[in-house]
């Protein structure tokens, strides 16, 4: 496939991970439904990443993000937004979307998704996870492209090796969502090389996104599919062997990430909304600028603005009553919620 091709056909059925996506139609995405909205404002952290993308927080409490222009991964001071280099020479972008996609750590090791790099779209790299050995080293600990290729999805789809978005660590393992191939997959870190990728959950076109968790389950955030309206942008439940998932909370345009954070027994869960769309943008275009949002899920299903005007985020780190997002053009943005923390 040619790599233009592989991007546009990426771009749209990953519904917006780094931002790439637009509507096909000209129904605008429409707002969440509100209860009291006590908003937030958002202050900038830090900037000059070299295209924001995924993000975790280390053992040490630091902000580790990917950049997936550099191949790098970073590590950001959460007080003052200093930045370091916690690992370089991962590979990078073939095309506008893809690379270093999200980072988790392990028992204390770090390891990075990285997609779009393969073959298919033109690249020469591994698609799957990487375990960092030292700042300049890594190795190769799961081939998803590979098992993706011949493990096809049930929906349709046009990158064999998908498009892989997010980790969660899971029991010693890690949990990979695939946006474009509609799925949750499990990576067995002490499996073989070649075989330690199996499958979790299957969806229809929800396109999955970012995860957390609470102790035996898994909250998944749900982008929806084009053109990514707030009925579609959810979040849902389920445990490692159910064959479906469960319905949370619909409201958020395009959503990209979900965490928990301060509510209701300090388990409270946010999602985050990338934006809205401007009617007539050709498919792959970014959401509309400082449309994005945090939004609180409430108990009754509904879900709540709590930050607004954030540029195209795509990913949510929540310590405490401080939320930290990071956006598109490699910036960290922080928010205080600890007044928006209670279930309505």
């Amino acid at each position: 496939m040619r790599p233009q091709r592989a991007l546009l056909i990426a771009a749209t059925a990953v519904a917006g991970l780094i931002a790439f996506t637009a509507p096909q139609t000209a129904t605008a995405a429409q707002p969440a439904h509100h209860h009291a909205n006590h908003s937030s404002a958002a202050t900038l952290l830090t900037s000059g990443l070299a295209g924001g993308g995924g993000s975790t927080i280390g053992p040490d409490g630091a902000l580790y993000v990917t950049e997936a222009l550099a191949g790098r991964i970073t590590r950001v001071d959460p007080a003052t937004g200093a930045k370091t280099t916690y690992a370089s020479g991962l590979p990078t972008r073939v095309i506008p979307l893809g690379g270093t996609m999200d980072v988790a750590f392990v028992d204390g090791t770090a390891y990075v998704l990285v997609t779009l790099v393969g073959a298919d779209v033109g690249g020469t790299n591994t698609v799957g996870i990487y375990r960092i050995d030292s700042t300049t080293t890594h190795t190769v600990v799961a081939d998803i492209g590979t098992w993706a290729t011949t493990h096809p999805p049930a929906t349709a789809f046009e990158v064999p090796s998908g498009v892989q978005y997010a980790l969660q660590p899971w029991r010693g393992d890690l949990l990979v969502t695939d946006g474009h191939h509609n799925r949750v997959l499990l990576v067995d870190l002490d499996g073989k090389l070649g075989s330690n990728v199996s499958q979790v959950i299957a969806f229809g076109d929800i396109v999955p996104t970012g995860m957390a968790r609470q102790g035996h389950t898994l909250y998944l955030a749900e982008a929806g599919p084009v053109p990514h309206l707030a009925t579609t942008g959810k979040v849902v439940r389920f445990e490692p062997g159910d064959a479906t998932a469960t319905d949370v909370a619909s409201g958020a345009p395009l959503n990209v990430d979900v965490e928990f954070g301060p509510g209701h027994h300090g388990r409270t869960l946010y999602a985050l909304s990338q934006g809205t769309f401007h009617a007539g943008d050709q498919p792959g275009s970014p959401a509309m600028p400082d449309t994005g949002s945090i939004l609180r899920v409430n108990a009754d299903g509904t879900m709540t603005t709590v930050t607004t005007a954030l540029d195209r985020p795509t990913s949510l780190e929540i310590v405490g009553h401080r939320a930290y997002v990071v956006t598109l053009d490699g910036e960290i943005w922080t928010a205080d919620l600890g007044g928006s923390g209670h279930d309505d």
